[in-house]
């Protein structure tokens, strides 16, 4: 008996060398997947501060071997990451043949390569990873035909008829921004991480009555009413004055209802999905043909929500601009909230935060109950490159607002956050102005790309 021990402990350990051998190689492999050839990515965290979900983004000047790739022959894996164990006969059946097989060397993660001009080929790579305080990281690219790994989503964008007109909608888990006014943002904040724009705009449930449908949904929590809401953007065509010209608010609007007139003569826009999910979701507003009086202007932007993120970001980039003045400058803004007691201001970041009673502004024969919140937030960060200068706007429901100079290209960026107290995280306004300093933080160091490089897997 002995002997028989002894015998097939050798036969083990015989039988275990050639996978041993093949993990000590450092390359990835998934059920039948055994790529031969990766793009090393060496990326770097240059901040102070750990990073939880670090949004990346590549181009394809950066990556330009996969110029022309699609996504069932790219395969980005993190070495670092426990792979995937094999799966259970009942696991195989739930996946099906696109589910991940038995990993080593890594687990792969999920990305995304984005077209965000529509012509075919990828704009953008876009993942998210965990990286340390001053952390230089290598992931790698596996080239090669494969098909499997589901990706469920974390974010999702979506255009709908909502009350009979057509309105985008970007979320997270936490939380989501609608344009019910095609300029001024709509703040729709989650009990529990959960995506529910499909919902809302193909059932028209109401923002601030969804929670009746189901309260992780949670509600609609901001009133925008004439003011900037969650985010928006305007001009000072006058050099030396404060006063605002904004696209819904023209000589031909309807300025009772707060929204223009006839497309033929006053502001008019159009709406895409340009990306939807699983890490980002972007959608794209084009505001056109805006007459204020004192100019003419086209412009596009895009916002942007992030999985796991309380932040949207937004890009602008007028394609017309005509101003009478040529010392007009740029402006975008935030509500002040309703009685708040934060209204923290550092160089381009405001934080307006306090106790609510939310109702919606429409239900003028009180239907629905109201909802007393111990805190509900919004922030606006600029950077400092566009070198912003805050005003107070008291009028249209005040607004917190920065003028702004813009690069050589007319382009500028921003971000807007939302918090409550009723969400998974964040639960307190201090808690809320912390996180937004953090972003911004973030925000000014991005994680940086050090260098990428192809490696070919050394003959068995």
């Amino acid at each position: 008996m002995r002997h028989l021990a002894i015998s097939s402990a050798l036969i083990a350990v015989m039988l275990a060398m050639p996978a041993a051998a093949e993990k000590r190689d450092g390359w990835y492999r998934q059920g039948d997947f055994s790529p031969v050839k990766r793009i090393a990515i060496r990326i770097s965290n240059p901040g102070d501060d750990d990073r939880i979900e670090a949004p990346v983004t590549l181009t394809p000047e950066q990556l330009p071997e996969i110029r022309g790739a699609q996504p069932f022959t790219v395969t980005l894996v993190d070495p670092a990451l426990p792979p995937q164990p094999a799966l259970t006969p009942r696991q195989r059946a739930i996946a099906g043949p696109h589910g991940l097989r038995e990993e080593e060397g890594g687990h792969a993660i999920f990305y995304q390569l984005d077209d965000l001009d529509k012509d075919g080929l990828w704009d953008e790579l876009f993942f998210m990873t965990d990286i340390a305080a001053h952390e230089t990281k290598t992931l790698y690219l596996y080239l090669g035909f494969q098909q499997r790994g589901w990706n469920p989503h974390r974010t999702n964008a979506a255009i709908g008829s909502y009350m009979r007109h057509v309105v985008p909608f970007w979320e997270s888990e936490n939380v989501g921004w609608k344009l019910w006014f095609p300029t001024d943002i709509d703040i729709y904040a989650k009990r529990e991480p959960v995506l529910m724009s499909n919902r809302l705009l193909t059932e028209n449930l109401d923002g601030y009555a969804v929670s009746y449908a189901d309260p992780a949904y949670g509600s609609d929590i901001m009133s925008v009413d004439s003011s900037f809401g969650g985010g928006g953007i305007g001009l000072f065509e006058t050099p030396g004055s404060d006063a605002l010209s904004r696209p819904r608010f023209t000589p031909h609007s309807d300025l009772e209802h707060r929204f223009n007139g006839n497309g033929l003569k006053d502001t008019r826009y159009a709406f895409d999905v340009v990306v939807n999910g699983p890490l980002r979701s972007i959608v794209r507003i084009k505001t056109m043909n805006w007459n204020t009086g004192h100019g003419h202007y086209d412009l596009t932007q895009t916002y942007t929500a992030y999985a796991g993120k309380n932040y949207s970001t937004a890009k602008v980039h007028f394609d017309r601009f005509e101003p009478e003045n040529p010392g007009a400058a740029l402006a975008v803004g935030i509500r002040k909230r309703p009685g708040s007691t934060m209204n923290f201001r550092e160089d381009g970041v405001v934080v307006t935060a306090g106790t609510e009673v939310i109702r919606n502004p429409d239900d003028t024969e009180s239907d629905q109950n109201a909802l007393k919140v111990a805190y509900a937030g919004t922030a606006l960060v600029v950077s400092s490159a566009y070198t912003p200068d805050y005003v107070y706007d008291p009028d249209q429901g005040e607004n917190h607002v920065f003028r702004l100079r813009p690069g050589p290209d007319g382009d500028y960026e921003y971000l807007i956050a939302a918090g409550w107290s009723e969400g998974a995280t964040l639960k307190t306004a201090d808690a809320f102005k912390q996180y937004v300093l953090d972003v911004a933080r973030e925000r000014d160091n991005p994680v940086r790309l050090i260098d990428a490089y192809t490696e070919t897997r050394p003959a068995d």
